[in-house]
Parts: C-alpha cells; structure tokens; sequence
C-alpha cells in the first residue's frame, strides 16, 4: 500500500501504537502520517521518545505514553512533550514510565504470547511507586523476589526497515532495537522500506517472514531526520533545530503546518 493508505486503514482513533527504531530506522514518515491524518487519542508505546513523538504529542495525538527515558538526544528536553505534561498544552497527557529492560522485557512477552515479563530490574529504585504496571513477584523454584511487567500488545507496530523482497519478506541491519519484538506483540503492523528488492541484501541481520506483517509501504528517506544504515545519514543539524523550533507553541505549530500538513507525501 502507500503510507497513507496504510495509516488510513489500519491506524484508528484510540489505537495503542509502538513505533519503535533506535538510533536509526526510527519511522518519522509513518509518525509524521498519523499527523496529517488527524488520530487522536492514542496510546503511544516507545522505548526511547524523541522528536517523532515530540511532534506527534505536540500535535494532539496522544492521550497517553508508555515510555522509557524521552528526550532530544544529543540536544537537550522535547518541549512539547514538557508543554503537555506540566501545562496539560494541547491536552493532558498520562504517563507510565518503565526502564529500558522493563520495555524491552514487555515487548518480549508481548511477541511471545505471555501475559508478562519477568526481570531483576526496578530493584532499589522508586517506579514501582510511580507505575502501577511494575509488580514485586516470588520465584517459585528459588523464592528470589523478581519483578514482573506486563506484556505489551499494541494494536498497531510501525518500524522502517532497509529492504522487502517481493515476497513480503522484511530485512534490516545494523543497530538493533525492539523492531522484531514490536511487529510481533502488535495485532497490526505498517513497515516502510527504503525500496523492494529480489533479494534481501546479505548484510540483513534480522528478517521478518511476510506472514508476521500486514503492510509494506516504500518510502525512501523515511527515517529522515534519523537514518537508515546503508542508505542514509543522521541530520544532525536537525535535531539541535529543533530545539528552537519546538520551544515555541507558534513555532511549533508554524513549522507544523509548513512541513507536515502541507508536505507530499510519495510513499
């Protein structure tokens, strides 16, 4: 399908969405989609929030986030995600905070069919007062006492990927994240690539089979401020200007307007 098609079709009003990539592959086009077509009150799952759920808070998109760590990396605070959490700026936004393991552990469970993830994380520290989805549990062969996190089963998983062969076969390479795991715990799932290929190239690390994802979407660059290993690189200029750009309520909603609800999109 095309990247608006897809949205259209499988992304609906209080969806729990995961777009997951880290450091690279983080999938701005499709992000930058849900936008453009309006969404509203979703839930947003991501281990590491940056400038895509910047703007999609910013945006009135999310009633909800289900993060770990989120920031401008590199640069500094998201803005607008400060705006929503302590001025309620464009709407309230509820927040359920776990560590990178604890996600990773949720979206392992998620993939595998378990009602939850167990982990020795979270141990001497404070979220367990702050999120009510972290629970102290006994081990039933040694009695350590572990932690238990519930799995994570989006209705939709959004990543970009370098190749798909015709096939429906998805390839990707370099850094890895919870991209697989995402696709996998979700109930739907939308895969930009960079292009369609016979063969998946040789340097594919992970491949996801065609009958695990529902839609394939070409979008070259869409990564883009990120980048996709092999074919692009990082804008870095980009996310210190965003620093600026975002600071700004009218800002924001002026670069907004200028780049995402007038922009074209091919894919």
């Amino acid at each position: 399908m095309s990247l608006s098609e897809a949205v259209s079709s499988l992304v609906h009003d209080g969806d729990t969405i995961a777009l997951e990539g880290f450091t690279h592959l983080i999938p701005f086009a499709a992000g930058q989609e849900i936008i453009r077509q309006g969404r509203r009150d979703l839930t947003l799952v991501r281990m590491t929030p940056d400038v895509l759920y910047d703007q999609m808070v910013g945006s009135g998109c999310a009633r909800k986030l289900i993060f770990s760590w989120g920031g401008n990396p590199g640069v500094g605070s998201l803005h607008r995600f400060r705006d929503a959490v302590e001025r309620d700026w464009p709407r309230p936004l509820e927040l359920e905070e776990h560590s990178h393991a604890g996600m990773a552990a949720r979206y392992v469970a998620g993939a595998s069919g378990l009602p939850f993830g167990v982990l020795r994380g979270y141990t001497g520290t404070s979220f367990g007062q702050y999120t009510d989805t972290i629970a102290e549990i006994a081990c039933p062969f040694t009695g350590e006492r572990l932690t238990a996190v519930p799995a994570l089963r989006p209705d939709v998983g959004i990543i970009h990927a370098q190749q798909a062969d015709r096939q429906g076969n998805v390839g990707l390479w370099g850094i890895q994240g919870v991209q697989k795991e995402a696709v996998l715990a979700s109930a739907r799932s939308i895969v930009t690539v960079e292009e369609i290929v016979d063969v998946l190239d040789s340097r594919v690390t992970v491949t996801l089979p065609s009958w695990v994802v529902s839609t394939i979407a070409v979008v070259p660059g869409g990564a883009h401020p990120s980048y996709a290993h092999g074919y692009s690189e990082r804008d870095n200029d980009f996310y210190v200007t965003w620093e600026e750009i975002s600071r700004d309520r009218e800002s924001f909603d002026a670069w907004m307007q200028a780049n995402i609800h007038g922009a074209v999109v091919t894919g």
